[in-house]
């Protein structure tokens, strides 16, 4: 009994010391964290007042050959330190890119003052936790000023509440990875008094969502966006004999699947969340990297600067003579503009007649981009200019 005693009294010393032990580490690791923390605020300080020397010569914001000099100098300086290459590349990656991205926002604020303010009005559709939401939190996270969230059940309404001056910028899909382009917005902007002034990319992770406890077994319904159900439309195949009901937003989706019995909805994790809904089943999408690309729209157009990537899109109708659109391409070959996106829509109202989105990596302020411009004139029957905005691209720029 002693011996038991002892063998005890000797188990919960040792549990304890290890315990504190425990404690003592995370606590190390916490202030690392903490010192590493500071060190980046410090970085970021630092990389301002370069933007500010970049501004005032007119040098590119990104500089690849010598990020490139510099990981390898890092990559060789981790591993006698004991660190993976891999780890080391991914982390100053990172890094890296933080820092382009904001300089870039400095430089435009610096080009655009009048667009800078204490609070912008941003009209999206849907929700809480809607992909758009979650698209206009990523796009302003860089750019000063408290965002006042406009939910909105149509991309009719976001345009109106922009060209009303309810809202000072709206967020649109434009495309999508899986589903492709989303033509309810295209057309749209056929009409639309608005300019487009930016862009943002945002990963999308669909889940099937249902109230707690439900099983899979059980759902006899689903509710979901239009788009949604198109990029899942395999995992919605291999369900049988479902309903499926279609919503204006996958806010509404959500919604109607916490108030309809053995139901679900098909959104993010985080969006059911808000709602009550738990996650059934994640990954429904076709592509397992699935994305959409969102353009930001304003009343009035903005200046970018040619210190960084940028890009122009337009609205063309071509003339009805054959080779009429290879002669309007040709002019972007002959003046080196390359062409990243031709999309046809159908002209309302005008029967086999179309007009062309056209996206362009190209700055307005180019001569070069205005003589092709004023070239494309001669073969098309009109041309309009939506909006000439920072590109997401991460690339250096010759200036």
């Amino acid at each position: 009994m002693g011996g038991f005693f002892v063998c005890a009294l000797f188990w919960n010393e040792e549990t304890n010391m290890s315990i504190d032990t425990l404690n003592a580490l995370r606590h190390d690791i916490n202030e690392i964290d903490s010192d590493l923390l500071v060190l980046l605020a410090k970085r970021r300080r630092i990389s301002h007042s370069v933007v500010e020397y970049k501004i005032a010569n007119n040098k590119p914001i990104r500089d690849e050959a010598r990020e490139q000099a510099l990981l390898e100098k890092l990559i060789s300086y981790g591993k006698s330190l004991g660190l993976d290459a891999y780890y080391i590349n991914n982390v100053f990656q990172t890094i890296l890119e933080d820092s382009v991205l904001n300089q870039q926002a400095m430089l435009q604020k610096n080009l655009n003052p009048e667009a800078m303010s204490e609070s912008h009005r941003v009209a999206y559709l849907g929700g809480q936790g809607s992909y758009s939401q979650l698209a206009c939190h990523k796009y302003f996270s860089r750019r000063p000023g408290k965002v006042i969230e406009m939910g909105c059940s149509s991309f009719e309404q976001i345009t109106g509440k922009v060209e009303s001056g309810q809202a000072d910028f709206g967020l649109l899909p434009i495309e999508n990875t899986s589903s492709g382009s989303i033509n309810e917005v295209f057309d749209l902007l056929q009409h639309a008094q608005v300019s487009i002034v930016g862009e943002v990319t945002h990963s999308v992770e669909h889940c099937l969502l249902a109230m707690p406890g439900t099983e899979l077994s059980h759902i006899n319904k689903i509710f979901a966006h239009p788009q949604p159900f198109a990029q899942c439309s395999r995992f919605i195949q291999g369900l049988g004999d479902i309903q499926h009901e279609t919503c204006d937003s996958t806010f509404h989706a959500l919604q109607s699947a916490v108030e309809t019995a053995n139901s679900a909805a098909i959104g993010s994790a985080q969006a059911g969340k808000n709602v009550g809904l738990e996650v059934i089943k994640s990954g429904l999408a076709n592509q397992s990297e699935n994305h959409s690309r969102f353009i930001v729209v304003a009343r009035k157009p903005l200046q970018v600067s040619k210190q960084i990537p940028t890009k122009t899109s337009l609205i063309m109708a071509t003339k009805q003579q054959a080779g009429s659109l290879a002669d309007a391409l040709m002019i972007f070959k002959h003046h080196q503009i390359n062409l990243v996106k031709l999309e046809s829509r159908p002209v309302p109202g005008n029967p086999w007649e179309e007009v062309f989105y056209v996206d362009l990596e190209a700055n307005l302020d180019d001569l070069h981009v205005k003589q092709a411009l004023e070239e494309l004139k001669e073969h098309t029957q009109y041309t309009r200019v939506l909006g000439c905005y920072q590109s997401e691209s991460l690339q250096a720029v010759s200036v």
